[in-house]
């Protein structure tokens, strides 16, 4: 089988090619992702009018590439997927819309995708042994979420932020302390540099984790408390050491998040976690992750950082078991900001 994946929920354009074998085991043979991020460093975060726009001008040339490196005709195609919900909803239309056009003339099932499921099925091609269910957490710009998997296309949430994300969080903060957007990677490298200074507990902020029986999060107040105390610094004359904070912002958000996994493991039954998202690229969160699963006798999976940002070929992967569930959709899809 296989599947073409368009992917343009948000800054980057990208598309892939992805077959499934005879054993069920998934390749990309090819993943184009165009990314806009010199575009949006402008403004220090996506514009989603000018994402949209630049969605428009690279889409036909980026599968068309993916088609090329993949050595396939649209002839030999089994399907079409494409991230319907949820995004930026101008950066998804394109992607929706040019999706249902190159189905529809190439007379080819048409397949609509979630993109937080296709975050989670990018460990599919990173494990090949991989099968529901499997407890999924996904964490990014617009997400931090725990899902029971039950099987390739139902997902059941377990938990998740009640306003902003970790992602959202580390890009909004690291802009604040001057690093260049995206600040999430920024952030990560600084931290190392912080760790190894001790920076961890050199400022103190409160954690993201909400109390009590549940697996929520909340980085509302961790980003107040943040800001609160850099705007204190700079009203003192004082200097921030932007590696000790940056270390003991991470530590906020890392200890937070991998706080809640042992509940979330009792809770779904499972001892095999995925780790999906782009904040699955970040060094710290991985590591600390790899500890706690391996405490509490899980095993972990986690994407290649290639993997981890928005590209296509996660996008494909999801698309082969929407096309084996039947899920297929007429040229009426449309695109949807929300989950």
């Amino acid at each position: 089988m296989l599947i073409l994946g368009i992917e343009s929920s948000c800054d980057e354009t990208s598309a892939a090619v992805v077959r499934q074998d005879g054993d069920g085991k998934l390749t990309a043979l090819s993943n184009v992702v165009a990314s806009q991020v010199e575009t949006h460093r402008l403004y220090g975060g996506v514009v989603p009018e000018i994402a949209g726009r630049a969605h428009i001008e690279a889409v036909s040339r980026v599968v068309g590439e993916a088609l090329r490196d993949a050595g396939v005709s649209p002839a030999k195609l089994d399907g079409v997927a494409v991230t319907s919900h949820p995004g930026l909803i101008g950066a998804l239309l394109v992607g929706v819309n040019f999706a249902k056009a190159f189905a529809f003339s190439n007379k080819l099932p048409l397949l609509p995708v979630n993109h937080v499921h296709a975050h989670t099925a990018a460990a599919y091609l990173t494990d090949p042994e991989l099968k529901p269910p499997f407890l999924a957490l996904v964490v990014s710009g617009g997400h931090t979420s725990f899902y029971l998997v039950h099987d390739y296309t139902h997902y059941e949430e377990l938990g998740g932020t009640r306003d902003d994300a970790a992602g959202e969080a580390f890009d909004k903060i690291g802009r604040v302390i001057g690093l260049p957007y995206p600040g999430g990677a920024a952030m990560d490298k600084l931290a190392k540099e912080g760790d190894e200074r001790g920076g961890k507990k050199c400022v103190s902020l409160p954690s993201p984790a909400l109390s009590g029986d549940n697996l929520d999060f909340s980085f509302s107040g961790l980003k107040t408390a943040a800001l609160n105390y850099l705007n204190s610094q700079k009203q003192k004359g004082e200097d921030v050491d932007r590696a000790l904070f940056a270390s003991a912002f991470t530590e906020a958000v890392v200890s937070a998040v991998t706080k809640k996994v042992p509940a979330a493991l009792e809770r779904s039954g499972c001892r095999r976690v995925v780790l999906a998202g782009g904040v699955a690229a970040n060094s710290h969160l991985r590591a600390r992750l790899d500890e706690v699963c391996r405490a509490n006798g899980a095993k972990l999976v986690v994407p290649p950082r290639d993997l981890c940002g928005d590209n296509a070929a996660m996008v494909a992967a999801q698309g082969v078991y929407e096309l084996l569930a039947g899920n297929i959709a007429d040229t009426y899809l449309n695109a949807s900001a929300c989950d």
